[in-house]
Parts: structure tokens; sequence; C-alpha cells
């Protein structure tokens, strides 16, 4: 993902998919932080006496070829796809954003919405008619003007194309027709009133390029080079599970970004990111853990940003996993589709332990599916309702439906087995893998065994649905649509063998009946109550777990960056945002200080203009170029 988390947007992002999957932060719409690494062939760059090396560990400044400025962020998720049509991760939606315009903004300040490719757009009176009007001076990067018959051709593609459906499709489920009138006029007819329409968080994607594209499905917009687009950055390399290179857009209508390059640099380990923003080597991390902070603090060229996130941390529980049509998948156990065990699992888990010991304070206790930094939307449960930590009734409740625990005090399951879970976590999320010792203990003493499934790739098995329970996690939007559209059956895949936007198999009618409620809804207070009752359904029924609201902790080098946009601006975050305006206002150190759409060039910013491969000390010095990526937790 907007950038989601599904980890979106979506995170899941690991930690998501923002608004991601960890879009998601799987993160979570699939949330979180690519760490992907600039790389240039050997021929590109000669190495220069200034780079940091085992010899000369200080980071000092190098001339760069063309004197280019370039901002890289390390990032710990990898892309799943850099096709906006198929992109889920909060690292590939985050990079989408940087490539394609949008209808409308979210403001950075407080989140409302603001024009985009669109300049203006209003509904008619029965608000089933919405007429926008499209910017015209905005062009893509191959010169070509951009026109309303893009975004029509977009939507139209989603609409008839499933494939193209794949990862923002719910935004265009209740469309009844799309056209462009006019090269400034786009006209979008509903089937029924629809909430969503100034926060259509989808790509517009130039239709002289993407019309000559055979299968959506096997597309993945990243072997032809630069890719065109209209946003404040251009595609120009990509390399998975090390790097993702963009160019400044100079012709961008906001204006150019100060930067000239971006690099979206992927670490595996958390460690390895902090020592190369140590010794300059990246100009950004995210998603750092209490002791790297704290570290961080200390140096006097580096500063920490720790505030409020915008993602959730959750235990998901596979329901049974299956297609739209009911036909089984996966291999979830099936005692966890009896609302008393799921109960039971959600009251053994004490949030405040989480809170002190894994986060260390940079979170709040987890309630409702919403953070409570929208405060529209957020939502906890009454007493009455509340599922606090109870061991003793845990064990009451499962007493109760009949999972008993032999002589040897291990629960047994219906089969006469005892109950072992599997736990999908993330390899590269230390939260992941501190969080289930604890579980393990705790569910342990209940009798019932866990078994971390920590994996590189989470993805594989969870859109299989061959997992028991699964770290989940997305970065969530201004407008929640997405990330509340995920749980619906209409989410769910048509068949085993496809990819669909459901982040847990959930599918629940009185909840899909809240969801076209809401969604179709306009008056803001009534909406937001119906939202509200979404949430207190999903906690109801025990497959979602929210745990906690994790701080965004991120750090970047004052002598490398000297201002960079938060998002809100009071206490935002800088990676994973609604938008991208952390990386295009960016000002790069001892820059001259000109106006925020002017290009730069001079002195590189950091020891980076690409990658001397040192093979016999197998050593990689990434050389300083561009940045953004994320992916689904």
């Amino acid at each position: 993902m907007s950038a989601r988390v599904r980890l979106g947007r979506r995170h899941p992002e690991p930690p998501g998919r923002q608004g991601g999957r960890t879009g998601r932060d799987r993160s979570g719409a699939r949330s979180s932080v690519l760490r992907l690494a600039a790389l240039t062939g050997a021929s590109a760059l000669a190495l220069s006496a200034t780079l940091a090396t085992p010899l000369n560990p200080t980071p000092q400044q190098a001339e760069a070829k063309e004197g280019k400025k370039v901002l890289t962020v390390a990032v710990a998720q990898s892309v799943d796809s850099l096709s906006p049509f198929l992109a889920i991760r909060l690292s590939s939606t985050g990079v989408n954003r940087l490539m394609y315009e949008y209808l409308t903004d979210y403001d950075p300040g407080d989140n409302h919405a603001i024009p985009g490719l669109a300049t203006k757009w209003k509904p008619s009176a029965d608000k089933l008619t919405w007429t926008y009007t499209i910017r015209s001076g905005a062009t893509w990067s191959d010169g070509r003007r951009v026109t309303a018959k893009d975004a029509a051709w977009t939507f139209n593609k989603m609409m008839t194309d499933e494939a193209a459906a794949t990862a923002n499709g719910s935004f265009v489920a209740n469309f009844r027709e799309v056209t462009a009138p006019s090269p400034t006029e786009l006209v979008i007819e509903l089937k029924k009133p629809q909430a969503t329409m100034a926060a259509l968080d989808v790509p517009i994607v130039p239709e002289h390029v993407w019309s000559k594209v055979k299968d959506l499905g096997k597309f993945n917009n990243d072997k032809k080079f630069p890719v065109v687009g209209d946003g404040p950055y251009v595609l120009t390399d990509y390399k998975p599970d090390s790097y993702v290179r963009m160019e400044a857009n100079k012709t961008f209508w906001r204006g150019a970004p100060r930067f000239d390059e971006l690099v979206f640099k992927y670490y595996k380990d958390g460690d390895a990111a902090v020592a190369a923003l140590r010794k300059g080597e990246v100009s950004f991390v995210s998603g750092l853990t209490p002791a790297q902070s704290a570290s961080l603090g200390h140096q006097s060229d580096i500063k920490v940003n720790d505030a409020p996130g915008r993602r959730f941390y959750a235990l998901a529980v596979n329901p049974g996993a299956r297609t739209r049509n009911g036909t089984p998948m996966g291999d979830g156990d099936p005692s966890l589709r009896d609302p008393r065990v799921r109960e039971a699992l959600f009251r053994a888990v004490d949030r405040k332990t989480l809170i002190d010991k894994v986060f260390q304070g940079h979170a709040v206790e987890g309630a409702g599916y919403i953070p409570p930094r929208f405060s529209t939307y957020f939502w906890k449960p009454s007493a009455d309702q509340a599922r606090g930590y109870d061991p003793a009734r845990a064990a009451r409740l499962l007493d109760e439906a009949g999972y008993k625990k032999n002589s040897a005090g291990k629960r047994l399951g219906k089969d006469g087995e005892p109950l072992d879970y599997r736990l999908l976590c993330h390899a590269t999320d230390p939260n992941d893998k501190a969080a289930g010792q604890y579980l393990r203990e705790w569910w342990g003493k209940l009798g019932i065994g866990v078994t971390l499934d920590c994996l590189d790739n989470v993805s594989d098995p969870w859109l299989a649905g061959t997992y028991d329970l699964a770290f989940d996690g997305w970065s969530v939007n201004p407008d929640p649509d997405y990330v509340l559209s995920i749980h619906t059956c209409a989410a769910l895949p048509a068949t085993p063998k496809e990819t669909a936007s459901t982040d847990n198999f959930i599918c629940d009618k009185q909840y899909d009946g809240l969801y076209a409620r809401q969604l179709a809804e306009y008056d803001p207070a009534r909406r937001a109550g119906l939202v509200k009752r979404m949430e207190s359904r999903l906690y109801d029924l025990g497959y979602m777990n929210v745990m906690a609201y994790p701080n965004a902790v991120e750090a970047y080098r004052t002598d490398q960056i000297a201002t960079i946009r938060t998002m809100p601006a009071k206490a935002g975050n800088i990676y994973g945002q609604d938008g991208y305006w952390s990386w295009w206002s960016a000002k790069p150190a001892e820059s001259d200080g000109s106006s925020d759409g002017s290009g730069s060039t001079g002195v590189v910013i950091g020891v980076v203009a690409g990658v001397v491969v040192l093979a016999a000390l197998g050593t990689v010095l990434a050389l300083r170029r561009r940045a953004t990526a994320g992916d689904r937790e």
C-alpha cells in the first residue's frame, strides 16, 4: 500500500504488510521494511580512497559519478512484485507509491484528502456518479501526457481482469462504469454509494505501456528499465533480495525530489543494517529494536525518531482456510475452529509483559483492529467484553471444549494426539522470535505445544493455508477500508492455486454485512460507528488477537539528511507513510537550500555511488545511491 501495509498498507507487514501484507507487514493490504542494496557493475565505479573500508572506517563524502546525491534506505522486507496490480507487501507498495500517482493523496499534516492526479472531484446528487478533473500538466517520465484515459484504463482493467484486481480489487468492486469523456475528465459510476471515493488508493498506470502486457498475473514490472511512471521517482534498476534503485523524476508535477537517486537496500539482518548506518553506508534504517535505538541515540550524527505507529501487531489464527466456494485449503489444526480454544489462547497472552519485555515500552497494548493513532476509528472492548490475561480461565475453557490433559500434562486433540501448534514467524523480525518464546511458555503451561516456524518467506505457507497460527501486522491507512476488506468472504481466493487479498481466510456473514454498510455510509460519525462494530466482531471471533501497537522506531544520519518530513507532521513516522512525502521532501545535508522542487548536484551523500564487491574479502561495500521498499508480515 496508499502505501499500505497490507505488515500496508499492508504489512503482513514483517513488521508487515503496510496497510500492508507485512502491505503486509506481514506488517497490513500484505505490515515492513526492505533492506535493499544499491549495487552497480564494477565498470561503473572505481574503488575510492575515501570509501569506508576496514582500513578507513570513518565514512567520508566521496565524489560520485555526475556528482549525484543519493539517499540509501535500509529495508528488511523483500519485494513480492513491482506491479501495482499484484504488489501486496509494504516494501512493494511503497515503491509503487513513488512510481505512480493516485487520484488523491493524504495531506502529510493531518491525513485529509488532497489533490493528486485529480485536482478536484465531486459527486452527483445521488452520490452514484463521481466526476474527477485530471491535472492537465502532468506527464509520464517518457514525455507522454497523463490523461483521464490512463485512469479509466487502469480501473476498467481491474474491473474486467481478475489478475489486475489481485492487490486492490476491493476499491472497484462497486464500480458500474468508468469513462474518460475528455483528457481531463474522469467519470466513475457506482452501483451504490461508496464512502472511499476520495481515498481510492490505486496507482494509475500509463495505458500506452500496460495495454501491451499480455498476462498481468505473470508480469512483475521488473525486467525493462527505466519503468515509465509519473510519481516523484522513476524505477531504474532492481535485483531481488538486494536492492531497488530509483532516480528523481525531474518533471514530477509537485517538483523534483532534492535527492537525485533513492536506493532501497535489503538487509536480512537488522544488526547489519544498523552497522551500515553507523558507517555511513546507508542513510536511514527503520524497525529498530529497543537496544538498537538506545545505542544509536548516543551518536551525534544520527537522529532517532520514535513515534506512535500506524501498524498493529497481532496473532492470526487459521480459521480453516478455504476458497470462495468453500473448497478446503491448507492443513490448519481443526481444534482452532472451536471458539473456546481461540478464547483460551487469547486469555493466555499477557500483553503487558510483551509491551514491557519484548517492545520495552516502544508500543502500547493492543485491543481493537485500528491503531489509536487513527482516533476516529479506534475501538477497544468494554470491561465485560475484554479477554484479559487469565490463565486459569483459559484452562477451564479448554477442559470444557473437551481438550483434556493426559498423565504427562499434554492437552489431547480429538484424535488423541497432543495439541502442538505451528506458529509462523518472520525470520528477520526479532519481535516475532521474542514474543514466540513467551507464547511457547504461556501455552506450554496450558499443556499446548508450540513449534516456532521462522522463515525468510512467510508468504508461501500463509497463502497456502499451511500454518496454525502466525504473527500478523498491517499498516493502516487514514481510511481503513482496505484493511477491513481483507477479512471479507469476497477476499478469499477463487481456487486453491490462486492468490487473493484475504489476510487470514476469515469469512463471516455478520462482518460482511457491516462492511457493506460502512462502505455505503457517507456520514463520518455513522460510518465510524459501523467500523467499530466490525472491530468488535473481529475481536469476538477470536481469529485476530491484536497484541500491540508498535511505535515507528527509525533513525537517519543527519550528516546525509538535513531534514525529512514525518507523517503526520506531529509525532509521525518516516518509513511506510501514506504517501511519498518523506522521500520526496528529504533535503540533503549541505544542500544549498533551494526550493522544494529543485533537483540537486554536487557532492554525493554518504559513501555510495555504487557498490564495489571485494570478492577476496567476501565484503560488499554499499556505495550510496537510491532507496525504497517493504513486505508482507
